[in-house]
Parts: C-alpha cells; structure tokens; sequence
C-alpha cells in the first residue's frame, strides 16, 4: 500500500499536478534567501529554466552568459573554485548534451561544487522533437567520477534537491522536467542525496519496481493495478541516481527476487543500467527495464509519446509480468 508519507491523495481525480522545474526555481529563492554563496547563471533562458524569480530577486548574484553552454559552466567552475555555490541552468539537451568535455574537465576533474540543472529532459518536451528530447544525460554524468546525480520525481522533491545540492561540496547534476506531473510527495517526504525511498509496499511482494523522475507516478499506477490482479508489488523513488543507494537496494532485491527499472531515459546507461551493474556484482536476479531502447525522440505531444516509447503503467505491468515469469523458471 502506498507509504503514509506520500500525498494520501494520488489516486484522486483532483490530484495536484505541477513541473519539477517550478519546484526547482521555488527552491532555489528559499535557499538563496538563507544563503549568501549561492549564485545563478543562465544560458538564455531564465523563464524556461524558472530561475527568473531569483534573477529578480537577487540580481547582483546572477549571471547571463547568453547561448554559451561551454561558458556556463566554465564561469561557474570558477566562481565554486572561490567559495561561491554555482548553479548552472539550461535545457539537458545543451547542458550537459552540449558542453560535457568542459563539465567534465573544469567541475569533476577538478572537483567543485558547481550544481548543473538540466531542464526539460526526456521525451516529455514533446512538440520540441528530437534535438531537444535528451534521453541520454543521466548516461552522461553518472560515468563522471566524484557527480552526484539527482532526478527528483515530482515539484516538493525539487524544491528538497536545491537545499541538497547546496549543501554538499560536490558537484551535482539535477535533471528536471518541463511539464506538469502528479505531486507525488510532501515537504515531510525524505530525501538524501544516495537514499532511496519506498513509496509502496505490500506483505510477498513478487518483484520491486524502481523508477526515478515523474514515472514513480506511474509505478504507483501500475502497482495499484498488479495488485487487483493479484500480483503484489515494491515500489521505489530512486531520485539519487548517483551515488545509489547500494545497500537498500540489494536488499529490496532479496526481499522479491526480481525487478523492474522504470526511466524517462536511454536504458542503455542510466537508472537500469546503474542497478544492473549493482546486482550483476551482488545479487544476480532476473530484472526488466522500462525505459527507451536504442532511439531518438520525435515530435508529438507527451501522452503520445509515452506510449509509443512504453513509458506509462501498461508497459510495467507488461515487464512486470515478463519478470514474474522468468522468476518462476
């Protein structure tokens, strides 16, 4: 059943719906509020990217590099290196699509503590197409020795992950979506940077369903409809990509004996791939990935892209079911 810290309203018509991006920027005025080092710089698009509130509020602190993505966050790399708290922001298909070999050279190699915030990611930026529809950047920055990479799954985990980031001494990637999505959390929510969180339980559960971003909603979706075929599920909100939460998870592995790994991404590389790695290592088990195999984005609105790609509850329960069954082999 769902984990009583969780918004006891998901299931409901009027459930609220709000963009991880607008948690972000709310986030980023509070914490800026407490603190004095944090600092914004933006590629061109304080509104898209919902830094602009902070830009208004605080504009002896903010910086417009233009559209120079390698600039970005090279001048922020800098600006860490001397004491500030940098937080980087543009859309993930230019940071860190565009400018990963600055990101890599000048913020991990070296160490700092620049935050990268990469808007709009995953299919979900629709009617942008292809070029825009990054399904590769949690690939990109979790091979990155000493980033952290968080991918909240809803608007309170956002506003959570700007206070997270801001007080660690590590560089952190944020990826944050454009559109609206099921407030999933609460302010009384945990989240840690390498913890996950169980968002449903129930007593034999078969198999373990871990997603990050907005598809824990559909999870839940999916668990709830497993459960009244009689199937009973774990779910878990892994918004910290990187470091992963090893131990949990190698536990949530031997509690069920199989999972599923549900991303807006490349399952080549990302969520799946970092609990495969996991588990090939600890707990061979058998595991499933919903996520996007080997291809591009394309132009069409959200709903019709995830089904075409099989990001929604109907492709879980398929993959939940293919699990089961290679399970019982």
């Amino acid at each position: 059943m769902l984990n009583n810290t969780l918004n006891q309203n998901l299931f409901k018509k009027n459930v609220e719906l709000k963009a991880t991006r607008d948690g972000f920027g709310e986030g980023l005025v509070i914490e800026a509020e407490k603190n004095e080092s944090i600092v914004v710089l933006s590629a061109d698009l304080e509104e898209s990217t919902r830094v602009l509130s902070f830009a208004q509020k605080f504009p002896e602190r903010f910086w417009e590099v233009g559209v120079a993505e390698q600039a970005l966050v090279t001048i922020a790399s800098g600006m860490a290196n001397y004491g500030k708290i940098p937080f980087a922001t543009s859309f993930a298909a230019f940071s860190p699509g565009r400018n990963w070999e600055q990101i890599r050279t000048t913020i991990a190699l070296n160490n700092v503590p620049v935050k990268i915030v990469g808007s709009h990611s995953g299919i979900d930026v629709g009617e942008d197409g292809a070029t825009h529809q990054v399904l590769e950047d949690i690939a990109l920055m979790r091979t990155l020795p000493n980033m952290d990479v968080l991918v909240p799954c809803d608007y309170e985990e956002a506003k959570k992950a700007v206070g997270v980031a801001a007080k660690s001494l590590r560089p952190t990637y944020i990826r944050l979506t454009r559109s609206k999505s099921p407030v999933i959390t609460t302010p009384n929510t945990p989240f840690e940077t390498g913890k996950i969180n169980v968002v449903w339980e129930d007593t034999d559960s078969k198999a373990t369903l871990v997603a990050c971003g907005p598809l824990v909603y559909e999870a839940l979706v999916a668990a709830q409809k497993l459960k009244k075929d009689g199937i009973t599920v774990r779910v878990v909100a892994c918004h910290s990509v990187s470091p992963l939460d090893e131990q949990a998870l190698i536990h949530e592995a031997k509690i069920s004996g199989a999972m599923v790994t549900i991303e807006d991404h490349q399952v080549s590389g990302g969520l799946g791939g970092a609990v495969a790695e996991l588990l090939v290592r600890n707990l061979p088990i058998p595991i499933e990935f919903v996520g996007v195999y080997g291809r591009f984005g394309q132009s069409g609105n959200s709903s019709e892209l995830k089904k075409e790609y099989g990001l929604n509850a109907d492709e879980i329960i398929r993959r939940t079911k293919m699990v089961l069954a290679r399970r019982m082999q």
